[in-house]
């Protein structure tokens, strides 16, 4: 659900130190995303695992870069 979600996507930004807009831009190409949860919308299922698959592959992409 979207509340795990929103945890999901915090603990991201600090981690990565991203920005929301920039975050929800670069995730499934709309930056008013997390403000939308925030608030209390919705989100599509498929756009959920798009954005999840976006932090993955950052995370993904980041430790390799450090190794």
């Amino acid at each position: 659900m979207p509340s795990d979600l929103l945890t999901d996507i915090r603990d991201f930004l600090r981690d990565t130190r991203m920005g929301p807009s920039y975050f929800g831009k670069a995730a499934c190409g709309n930056s008013e995303l997390v403000t939308r949860l925030v608030k209390g919308g919705r989100i599509w299922p498929d756009t959920e695992a798009k954005v999840r698959a976006f932090m993955r592959q950052y995370r993904s992409d980041n430790r390799r870069k450090a190794a």
